[in-house]
């Protein structure tokens, strides 16, 4: 038995080496071997520095605004949640939170959702300009958001509920909000349809008015601008330890007119789902 297996294992064996035989024999058939031809002024170059490259963009990025994504009304949606306890209102009582995006839209303006444009041309802007990307912390806010995240009696006209009032800090320049403050300056002097209009080029001091920050905020025809230190301005949407600015339309240069807070705007401007 056992010679029988030793016989069978040489068979194999030997058919194995046959096989590899006659593949190394095909293969040294198939090569081709051809010389390498060389003339006496050849010479050798140096490879080049490989340097990287930026790709040219895709067509669904062409709206960035530099290298970030731009900011459109979607970060100005409502940030109130149903789900958030209820709390006690000053004076008595209980205030609940909306259902954020899941309860109502934006203003709407013509039957379309609207945020006013300036706002969104403002912090489009400075993310080009510092090349960083600008974090909304406070669009829109229904009036029962508005009452849940400050239940302050100074908020309670706030033209957040209007759609023309944003918060917001640049990632990266947190600790730099008057540079931030400088750029929006900046913006009315190099945007063309400002150019010879001092009362959108000027800037001043609001002093006649009691605001709740210790800095004097500035203004001009269009925009009101107000920066919250560190301490100041905490509520259920700016709980971040960052200085933020806070934005507010004054006027309305498509319709010529004054922009200021109405309960029928605040309350039956959006759209319910």
């Amino acid at each position: 038995m056992r010679s029988l297996v030793l016989t069978l294992l040489l068979i194999c064996c030997g058919c194995s080496g046959i096989e590899d035989s006659r593949k190394a024999g095909m293969k040294q058939q198939n090569e081709r071997k051809d010389r390498v031809h060389r003339v006496s002024s050849e010479v050798n170059y140096a490879s080049s520095v490989l340097l990287p490259q930026v790709r040219d963009p895709y067509p669904w990025e062409v709206g960035y605004t530099g290298i970030h994504p731009p900011v459109t009304k979607e970060a100005f949606r409502c940030k109130g949640d149903a789900k958030n306890p209820s709390k006690e209102k000053n004076g008595g009582g209980v205030v609940r939170d909306c259902g954020g995006t899941q309860a109502h839209g934006l203003p709407t303006r013509g039957n379309k959702e609207f945020v006013y444009p300036i706002l969104l041309d403002l912090l489009n802007y400075i993310q080009v300009k510092t090349n960083a990307p600008v974090v909304v912390t406070c669009g829109h806010r229904c009036p029962a958001h508005n009452s849940y995240a400050d239940g302050s009696s100074y908020n309670i006209n706030s033209k957040h509920m209007i759609g023309a009032e944003v918060d917001f800090y640049v990632k990266g320049m947190e600790s730099k909000p008057e540079e931030v403050i400088a750029l929006i300056k900046k913006y009315y002097k190099e945007t063309e349809c400002y150019r010879g209009k001092p009362e959108y080029l000027q800037f001043a001091e609001l002093t006649a008015v009691k605001f709740d920050v210790a800095t004097t905020p500035l203004y001009n025809k269009e925009v009101l601008v107000k920066l919250y230190k560190k301490e100041e301005g905490r509520d259920a949407d700016n709980n971040h330890p960052y200085p933020y600015i806070s934005l507010q339309v004054r006027f309305d240069r498509e319709k010529n007119e004054k922009v200021t807070y109405s309960a029928e705007r605040a309350f039956g401007g959006y759209l319910r789902r």
